[in-house]
């Protein structure tokens, strides 16, 4: 099953750091440690393998993918030696990138986005087309009636005004060319009810959204021991610190926000109640692509006895979230092989804030994600 994983912010740090992984994987370079789709669990015939990925995408920037794997190997993210053995395969995906569009109109900006999906599917022969956004966090949207009207919504992308953010212009371009959507950021994306309405009119899955690579993952596994053993949570802090070009976006107080309001969440839908609290994120440039989280918790238990816990998580984001970005485009083109359409719940084990998530506890999501895959194995072995 050839296909496509279509990455909005192509030469970032995680899309850069995905390609050389798929990569390496392929030509038998590395092992599949982070994958959660190569467990045994989830292993079987619905998944593409990774020699049927196929990498092509927009980005903002220019600078060559060869050049954006040699700088992350200098910063510790890549071993260099992969970077080298993949040089030539690099520029191969290279050739397949392409600008983002901009200036014109909202609708001309999406026409541009569907007709890249387009013939990169024509180029390359491939069964379909995952569309994964990993590029920087945005701020949330002004509120518009369009939002909620895919008719009203067509109409208004015809005219000068922003009426959509860029991830969720993204979302409107690969559903309008056929292809699946995934959103990797706390970004907008396909979160609005008339890109739900157009996903459903083509028949076609969609996921998001934040990945969970770090603290969050943390926490959602904490957060229901502590109500399962019935101890009440009084206050939950948490500190971020992170590099890199992510830190840098975050710095904005708009994409702050959007990030913290996504890293909260976890909390009270987990514990059924939002202790006293806040997540604060820092950007450190010296950190680079490397991040750092300290989370004090205080809680008490039986008579009111008072108690805390506090960790510390040191991880490359790149590093955590890759393996993840495949995961998702493999689960993904599964689904939509598969017949599935709209928001993909099951998969609110690889994200933050899942859209439609019964559950933010990582266990039951593991089962729920468990059961979803068996699923689409059984109905590709028939």
């Amino acid at each position: 099953m050839r296909t496509g994983v279509w990455l909005v912010g192509a030469r970032g740090s995680v899309a850069t750091t995905s390609i050389v992984g798929a990569l390496a994987l392929r030509a038998g370079l590395t092992g599949p440690t982070g994958c959660v789709t190569e467990l045994p669990e989830l292993r079987g015939p619905a998944l593409p393998s990774f020699a049927d990925l196929v990498f092509g995408g927009h980005d903002v920037v220019d600078t060559p993918l060869p050049k954006r794997a040699e700088a992350l190997a200098a910063a510790g993210v890549l071993p260099g030696r992969l970077v080298d053995a993949l040089a030539g395969e690099l520029a191969e995906v290279e050739a397949a990138l392409r600008p983002a569009p901009t200036g014109g109109s909202g609708a001309d900006q999406v026409a541009a986005v569907a007709h890249d999906l387009s013939e990169f599917r024509r180029r390359h022969a491939l069964d379909r087309v995952v569309v994964v956004n990993v590029s920087a966090t945005e701020p949330a949207p002004e509120p518009h009636p369009a939002h909620h009207d895919l008719a009203a919504l067509r109409a208004a992308l015809a005219g000068t005004a922003e009426v959509l953010p860029p991830s969720s212009r993204y979302a409107y371009a690969a559903f309008t060319a056929g292809c699946p959507y995934v959103d990797f950021t706390p970004s907008t994306g396909a979160r609005l009810p008339a890109l739900a309405a157009l996903a459903q009119e083509r028949g076609l899955p969609y996921a998001g959204h934040d990945g969970k690579t770090g603290e969050t993952l943390v926490k959602s596994v904490l957060a229901p021991m502590f109500a399962l053993r019935h101890l009440a949570v009084r206050s939950w802090s948490g500190v971020n610190l992170l590099g890199g070009g992510d830190g840098a976006t975050l710095a904005e107080p708009a994409a702050n926000a959007a990030k913290v309001a996504s890293k909260q969440r976890v909390l009270g839908e987990t514990l059924g109640y939002v202790p006293q609290g806040d997540t604060r994120i820092d950007h450190v440039a010296e950190l680079g692509d490397f991040k750092t989280a300290w989370d004090l918790v205080t809680f008490a238990g039986f008579l009111g006895t008072g108690m805390r816990l506090e960790f510390t998580w040191h991880g490359c984001d790149s590093a955590l979230a890759a393996p993840l970005v495949l995961d998702l485009a493999r689960l993904t083109a599964a689904a939509h092989a598969a017949g599935r359409t709209g928001p993909l719940a099951e998969l609110a084990f690889f994200f933050k804030d899942g859209i439609d998530a019964p559950t933010h506890a990582l266990a039951e999501q593991w089962t729920l994600l468990r059961e979803f895959v068996a699923g689409l194995h059984a109905g590709a072995a028939r």
